[in-house]
């Protein structure tokens, strides 16, 4: 049996995840082609591409990490960006249990987790075993820091047996036992392959959110174990040699997998061999008339923006390769943009192209193109365009920093945490703090890592998911998750819906 058959097999299974009857024809052809002999490493390789869509879409986890948060709005413009709402409610926080994207982000998530766990029952080597159950453990979490309820096969042999579904406690020990016992067999490197500092940045994350996932999210505790694991594991990682780059926007460019010093794990974006919808990250915003020829769509608003001093190099900054290709900056993009001669660009109605900080959800009136604030995170690829060769960043040093200053504030140390920080700001040009509290602390987050994913999880985790920002009321408690899918729910009567739904 050739690849091509084996991965329609394996996907045509991971769509079913939750499933029992009709998994089982997919599974006996799984069963088939294990006994084949058929190689493992194709297999993983697999189990890494289904990673790709639901990171790299922009209507996928990066949409619920994103749109649901202070940072990102896709507002309606005219008859534009309508898509019946989808965008809007997740700004809004009025997202239901039919929400299409947060739908299909579920059941994606579930097939990464399934095709890791075929890995792991196809007789793999201890590092193979050891990358899927990172993947597994990845695809895991997002689950869990999302919905609670993670629904998981452990025996893909009794397929007559609904999955069993974990939740909070449950689902985070079962995701740290996986990288536990992935840790030893993992590589050191590189960066586009799951590695030893990749999962010890993952379990950074899970320590961190410990008090979330397994307490209250409303009110969450902070364990000083938890918080002396995370310290220590960020310890192991700086060991490792990472440091941060001089130029802020190499962790995203082109060739940033070469480049860049931070990067500790990313999907993999070769042109005519493998990647996903990274280039979305540049669509998603730009205008038509910029170069890139944009969709014209999602912006950051004025709070994102108003949070940067003047001379941070991560607010907006020339490129080379980029500006002096398009006249196109990096970072936030606000005001007159303009071409790489220096010359004026216009919307299709003539208006100057000078992008303004007011947005609204639904926008209309003679300045619908020109609203919002846009936001280039990863330089373009103008060589291999589409699609890109961007690595799509996972986890990068700068984070790990981060989260560890946020372990040392929370044990009363904040004089250790400060020093940290101030050393980040510096790289940036950014003013030292004179002093570091949670609340300066999210904000740095903020300014360290917008658009990368991290904002809703931070912002459950510091207590402000449920406040009030742009075009976003105070929302109810319900929100700190998401509503289970009702497809998920049809099919697997062990989940139940998420309460407030």
């Amino acid at each position: 049996m050739n690849i091509k058959q084996l991965l329609f097999i394996f996907f045509g299974a991971a769509v079913l995840a939750s499933c029992s009857k009709l998994e089982e024809k997919y599974r006996g052809g799984v069963e088939a082609v294990a006994e084949s002999g058929v190689n493992v490493a194709d297999v993983l390789q697999g189990a890494y591409n289904a990673l790709n869509n639901p990171f790299q879409d922009q209507s996928r986890f990066w949409a619920a990490s994103q749109h649901t948060t202070d940072e990102t709005i896709g507002p309606t413009r005219g008859p534009d960006w309508d898509d019946n709402g989808v965008w809007r409610v997740l700004h809004s926080h009025n997202w239901d249990a039919d929400h299409l994207f947060l739908r299909d982000t579920y059941r994606e998530l579930l097939q990464a987790q399934y095709a890791a766990s075929n890995v792991l029952a196809l007789s793999p080597s201890a590092q193979q075993a050891a990358e899927a159950k990172f993947i597994r453990a990845l695809s895991m979490w997002c689950i869990l820091d999302g919905w609670d309820q993670v629904p998981v096969r452990k025996d893909l042999d009794k397929v007559t047996v609904l999955p069993e579904v974990l939740k909070g406690k449950a689902a985070y020990d079962f995701i740290m036992k996986d990288l536990t016992e992935a840790l030893a067999g993992l590589p050191n490197g590189p960066a586009i392959k799951a590695n030893k500092n990749a999962a010890r940045a993952l379990m950074m994350k899970l320590y961190l959110n410990k008090g979330v996932y397994a307490g209250s999210r409303k009110t969450p505790t902070f364990d000083a174990a938890d918080m002396n694991q995370v310290i220590s594991l960020a310890d192991q990682i700086i060991a490792s040699g990472y440091a941060l780059d001089d130029n802020y926007f190499d962790a995203f460019g082109p060739d940033n997998s070469a480049k860049s010093k931070e990067m500790i794990y990313a999907l993999e974006n070769t042109n005519g061999l493998r990647g996903g919808n990274n280039q979305s990250r540049w669509y998603c915003t730009l205008h038509y008339n910029q170069r890139p020829s944009g969709w014209n769509g999602f912006t950051t608003v004025a709070e994102t923006y108003d949070r940067f001093e003047a001379a941070d190099k991560r607010r907006t900054a020339d490129y080379p390769g980029v500006t002096n290709v398009s006249g196109l900056k990096v970072g936030l993009l606000f005001g007159q943009q303009v071409d790489q001669n220096g010359t004026v660009l216009k919307d299709r109605k003539g208006n100057n192209l000078s992008y303004t900080k007011t947005v609204k959800l639904k926008e209309i009136g003679n300045d619908l193109e020109i609203t919002g604030i846009r936001v280039v995170k990863y330089p373009p690829d103008y060589v291999k365009e589409f699609p890109a060769e961007n690595e799509y960043v996972i986890f990068r040093f700068a984070d790990v920093l981060l989260m560890k200053a946020e372990a040392l504030v929370r044990t009363g140390k904040a004089a250790e945490g400060l020093t940290i920080v101030n050393s980040i700001r510096a790289k940036r040009g950014a003013t030292a703090f004179a002093s570091l509290t949670l609340d300066n602390l999210l904000d740095e987050r903020s300014r360290e890592l917008y658009w990368e994913g991290w904002r809703r999880n931070d912002l459950v985790r510091f207590g402000k998911f449920l406040g009030a920002w742009t075009e976003k009321p105070a929302s109810g408690d319900e929100r700190l998750l998401f509503a289970i899918p009702s497809e998920q729910l049809a099919v697997n009567p062990n989940l139940s819906q998420n309460p407030g739904y």
